[in-house]
């Protein structure tokens, strides 16, 4: 499915949504992000969220800006924080300081080499991180991107195209969801 058909198939009470995705998806609407980050912010979000044929459009959109590798990283990113965001929100919800003494025990050696560019593994991961509702990680890769000289507006841009994609996840899941009612009422 294109990314076109996505859009064009959004109901007309999300439009915003519909054109929030064209913005965002936009170095116009994504200050601070070259084509490029927005590609590989897009598509760790999409993979984040969930919803097969949105990743699939989002996919052959960045694929128009990103090579392989670099896309990989996206994929990379989206694959570790669905991982360390559990992780580390469970230590920040655990109210109990002692677990966060313990080993994690988790491997996480992609991040030393992601694939692509590291601040664009960090705009990523920050989006996934924020997709997923992880605050420790969401701050972490935020404060590295700022070490790194990136832009307030830049790492806003990609938490703005996290939770568009994700939005239009959700929506695209319930109109998924109201098919699949439907076709169950009709039989």
């Amino acid at each position: 499915m294109s990314l076109d058909r996505i859009k064009s198939g959004l109901p007309d009470y999300a439009k915003d949504l519909r054109l929030n995705l064209e913005s965002v998806l936009s170095e116009g609407g994504a200050p601070g992000l070259s084509q490029k980050q927005i590609a590989i912010v897009a598509l760790a979000s999409a993979v984040a969220a969930r919803h097969a044929p949105l990743t699939e459009a989002i996919a052959q959109f960045a694929s128009q800006h990103a090579d392989e590798k670099e896309l990989d990283g996206a994929r990379t990113a989206a694959a570790l924080m669905g991982m360390t965001n559990i992780y580390y929100r469970f230590l920040h919800l655990v109210e109990n300081d002692e677990y966060g003494t313990l080993r994690a025990g988790l491997r996480m050696n992609a991040m030393a080499n992601p694939g692509g560019d590291k601040v664009d593994f960090d705009l990523a991961s920050v989006a996934v991180s924020a997709i997923n509702g992880c605050g420790s990680c969401v701050a972490s890769h935020e404060r590295t991107l700022r070490k790194h000289d990136v832009s307030a507006q830049a790492v806003q841009s990609a938490a703005r195209i996290a939770a568009v994609i994700h939005a239009v996840a959700v929506v695209l899941e319930q109109q998924d969801a109201a098919r699949q009612v439907s076709t169950r009422e009709a039989a």
